[in-house]
């Protein structure tokens, strides 16, 4: 008797940005959850040049070992030809002694891109153009979401409060009205990156413009934001199943307790310079509104699949939106699998599930 075929899952990872280690982390990590009895895995890394490449799927080649952040590299391993017709599922690899041969049907993608040419609507403009399911949101809520300035827009619109802000276009700087209405400090940020890439903390006017052109390396639009004092809390969402209403994770607490100013990269990634209170000790309502708002943000941006939505909350326990990431880390550390691990859905039921909902929902129009 022969046995039916697996799911054919191409995990998709590395890429342009300045989020490609981390993006190679969670890669390992799903690549590690996905039962190998279900799922057939073809690992395709990104390289920094943007090169797609059959690569290792090894998740501890993939991790941060003694603070050695992992990265794709060209070289011996097969090319792979982006997919771009939607009439075959196929991919073209370019093998280096063999020349090109037709790799066999992909089932769907798990794109555990982050960032720039990745999670911002990039990658999945060109699965949408080759017919292949992808887990995660589509192009717009995907572009949506990592602009930041209009996340803050349609939030706003939605009725979700949002902090004061500013948006720096190429070219401008802050008004004397602007430092007035904002207050010190503030944050200045890549309004198109994560992880903390590009961000300072400002204090004194006099290095604002250091922080901007810091912030500019990465991208020529910059948000500066009000500084809001309070703790920093993060809610998981879930597309429902088969299409339903989104559901919300257990609420979860993020403390910085070593010699950091504020959330930043090394904070998130690097040593132990975090605490994490999943469930967040705060009262019942807050917690219910944070919930709510975290599904109002997904469904104001139109997300599909999964999302982690941040939030600030105040001593008077006011709740003002900070972001979100339609496909947030999956690192070990990572908030979300740890959010929907309280929840009572682990890991590996959370990867499943997600690649169920692609695969039910398809391409085109949603």
């Amino acid at each position: 008797m022969t046995s039916p075929r697996k799911t054919r899952v191409a995990v998709v990872f590395g890429g342009r940005s300045t989020e490609h280690a981390i993006s190679c982390v969670s890669a390992g990590s799903i690549i590690n959850a996905l039962d190998p009895d279900e799922y057939q895995v073809v690992p395709m890394g990104i390289t920094k040049a943007g090169q797609w490449v059959l690569t290792t799927g090894d998740p501890e080649r993939l991790a941060i070992t003694e603070s050695i952040l992992p990265a794709i590299t060209s070289g011996a391993e097969a090319t792979v030809v982006p997919p771009s017709d939607p009439t075959a599922n196929g991919l073209m690899v370019l093998e280096p002694a063999e020349g090109p041969t037709a790799l066999s049907d992909v089932d769907v993608v798990f794109p555990a891109l982050h960032g720039a040419y990745g999670e911002d609507g990039t990658i999945q403009g060109l699965l949408e153009m080759a017919g292949i399911p992808y887990v995660g949101s589509g192009v717009f809520a995907s572009a949506a979401a990592m602009d930041k300035e209009f996340t803050k827009k349609l939030t706003i619109a939605e009725g979700i409060p949002n902090g004061p802000y500013a948006v720096l276009r190429s070219g401008m700087n802050l008004s004397e009205a602007e430092k007035e209405r904002l207050g010190l400090p503030v944050f200045v940020k890549p309004a198109r990156a994560g992880s903390s890439f590009g961000v300072t903390k400002v204090s004194d006017w006099a290095d604002l413009e250091a922080a901007i052109v810091t912030a500019r390396q990465i991208d020529p639009k910059v948000l500066v934001e009000a500084a809001i004092v309070g703790r920093e809390v993060e809610c998981g969402v879930l597309e429902g199943e088969t299409g339903g209403a989104p559901e919300a994770s257990v609420v979860a607490e993020v403390r910085v307790v070593a010699d950091h100013d504020f959330y930043d990269f090394e904070a998130k990634y690097v040593g132990d310079a975090c605490e994490y209170d999943i469930p967040a000790a705060l009262p019942e309502r807050v917690t219910r509104e944070i919930q709510e708002y975290s599904c109002r943000t997904f469904t104001a941006l139109d997300c599909s699949g999964l999302a982690r939505v941040d939030f600030f909350v105040t001593p008077d326990l006011e709740v003002y939106l900070n972001e979100i990431n339609t496909m947030p880390g999956f690192t070990p550390t990572s908030m979300f699998p740890q959010m929907w691990a309280a929840a009572g859905l682990e890991y590996p039921k959370v990867v499943d599930r997600l690649i169920r909902t692609a695969l039910h929902r398809g391409t085109g129009l949603r």
